[in-house]
């Protein structure tokens, strides 16, 4: 099993000095431990995240300090972007990085972030595909006929250089169609438990595997990202989390109704009480702890990896910043970097 760095929830909202130092001081701890990758995302208008708006500008800050890592997006959302500056933007982190970048594709979530984009929310998932196989023939070099604002036609190579032949590409998956799609391009997965259980990824898995095969591709990597905190003791390590943990999962009503779900509770959470919402929490910070997350001790978490694996998993791309706290989760990757040596 491979081990990754997994970014999501930095608080932009808060004005203050240092606010990248946890990225960056983890970024060289797994540059130096043998960890696979670091991956940044694309997210927009929303506090817990609000660090993280570009993955190039981030990707291409943590290719000036570390030497080994792979610097992934986690992920580029393609509609809202021209592929011309995707493709130029990440020939740069590629030389700057020696040749270490990934981009994870995806369509996009909500309606606000469109207002970047010239094409309606409603065909996101068309123009993603359609500017992902722009932006790896680009790669390649080769001419790509665009229009500008007259009509005229223009034939763009773009440049500069990357030093790898082909873009590595990962596709955000959670839908089976999805999955499938990924297989029959010959992309990676990134996908993750957030709103389902291992069996089911384990079936995606196993209809993206086929659609490789079918399709004459080789091989193809699945990561899978979890929330990770690990330390020396369990019952510290649950103790320490469970309020950065549920304050986390208040800001994310998506995974809050899932919850609900698990727990037979077919209403809006507009219609919850606060002993609810709590109820909620202490089921939700309990059922990831013991089935979706990498949180407890390194032995402890040995058994899920184990199941991670044989549902078809090749990377796990450890989420540390939901816990707000830097010298917590420093103090965590020693234990992280002992579960990677198990």
């Amino acid at each position: 099993m491979k081990f990754s760095l997994f970014f999501f929830d930095g608080d932009g909202a808060n004005v203050g000095p240092n606010q990248y130092r946890l990225l960056i001081d983890s970024a060289k701890y797994a540059d130096q431990h043998g960890f696979t990758a670091i991956w940044t995302p694309e997210r927009h208008f929303h506090a817990f995240g609000g660090l993280y708006p570009n993955p190039s500008l981030t990707s291409a800050a943590l290719s000036l300090v570390t030497e080994n890592v792979q610097l992934r997006s986690g992920s580029v959302v393609l509609p809202l972007h021209h592929p011309v500056r995707v493709a130029e933007d990440w020939a740069v982190i590629d030389n700057l990085s020696g040749g270490r970048v990934g981009l994870a594709a995806a369509s996009g979530w909500t309606m606000d972030e469109f207002i970047l984009s010239r094409d309606a929310h409603g065909s996101r998932r068309t123009v993603m595909w359609k500017n992902l196989e722009i932006i790896q023939r680009l790669w390649r070099g080769e001419a790509v006929e665009f229009e500008d604002a007259t009509g005229r036609v223009v034939s763009a190579k773009t440049l500069p250089r990357p030093l790898q032949p082909e873009l590595p590409i990962w596709i955000t998956c959670q839908s089976t169609e999805s999955f499938v799609e990924a297989g029959r391009i010959g992309a990676n997965v990134l996908t993750s438990l957030l709103g389902g259980t291992i069996e089911d990824s384990q079936a995606n898995i196993a209809k993206y595997r086929d659609a490789l095969s079918k399709n004459g591709h080789s091989s193809g990597t699945v990561s899978l990202m979890v929330h990770t905190f690990l330390g020396a003791d369990e019952e510290q390590v649950r103790k320490d989390i469970r309020e950065p943990f549920g304050a986390y999962l208040k800001t994310h009503y998506g995974l809050l109704e899932q919850l609900a779900k698990g727990m037979g509770l077919e209403v809006s959470l507009d219609d919850f009480s606060e002993d609810d919402l709590d109820a909620i929490l202490e089921f939700g910070v309990e059922g990831f702890i013991k089935q979706r997350s990498l949180i407890g001790t390194p032995a402890g978490c040995q058994p899920l990896v184990k199941e991670f694996a044989a549902a078809g998993v090749d990377e796990l791309c450890c989420l540390i910043d939901f816990v707000q706290d830097y010298d917590a989760i420093m103090d965590s990757l020693p234990f992280l970097a002992e579960l990677q040596g198990t």
